[in-house]
């Protein structure tokens, strides 16, 4: 805190004397665990791929990142291997991927009907060694939803982990 900040705070007595004690002290960031290396693995984690949004209306949503936000849209996807028909917003140091369920069976339309208005679905990360990836997380106890690698929207093996192994959070990782 600054030496003005804290002469004030001092000064003003009765709740502002008690500030001190709600404002965080800044810290030095700790770069130690940003080498993005697995402990003990021979694959790296990579930068955010994208974040995956399920929405209702595929239109509006593409027509509201385009219109709206003056985002760079794709043109949709259908992508029948997965169930879902894919639209990429384009942020530049990384993507929106919005999804819409392709048939009544695809994993998207029971997301929707637990989630009506949609919402965030999924968080996309690369990673330069999928197949190593893999195996060092099974050997971690964390459960991927497929036995191995499957071919994504952009044309590259893809795995998803099983969220209540990832803080509530399905991940799919993909190879860079």
């Amino acid at each position: 805190m600054s030496r003005v900040l804290r002469a004030a705070v001092a000064s003003a007595g009765g709740l502002f004397s008690r500030l001190p004690a709600l404002v965080p002290t800044p810290r030095a960031f700790s770069t130690s665990w940003c080498s993005h290396q697995a402990a003990g693995a021979v694959w790296n984690l990579g930068r955010l791929n994208h974040v995956a949004v399920a929405v209702p209306d595929l239109d509006k949503a593409r027509a509201f990142y385009r219109d709206v936000l003056g985002g760079q849209v794709s043109e949709v996807a259908p992508l029948p291997e997965h169930g879902v028909s894919v639209v990429f917003v384009d942020l530049g140091n990384t993507k929106v991927e919005l999804l819409h369920p392709l048939g009544d069976d695809s994993p998207i339309a029971g997301f929707l009907q637990k989630n009506r208005a949609g919402g965030m679905h999924h968080i996309c990360i690369e990673v330069d060694n999928i197949d190593a990836a893999v195996m060092n997380l099974k050997g971690k106890k964390v459960r991927c939803l497929s036995e191995k690698p499957t071919t994504g929207a952009h044309g590259k093996p893809v795995v998803f982990l099983h969220p209540k192994d990832c803080g509530g959070v399905l991940v799919e990782l993909e190879q860079a």
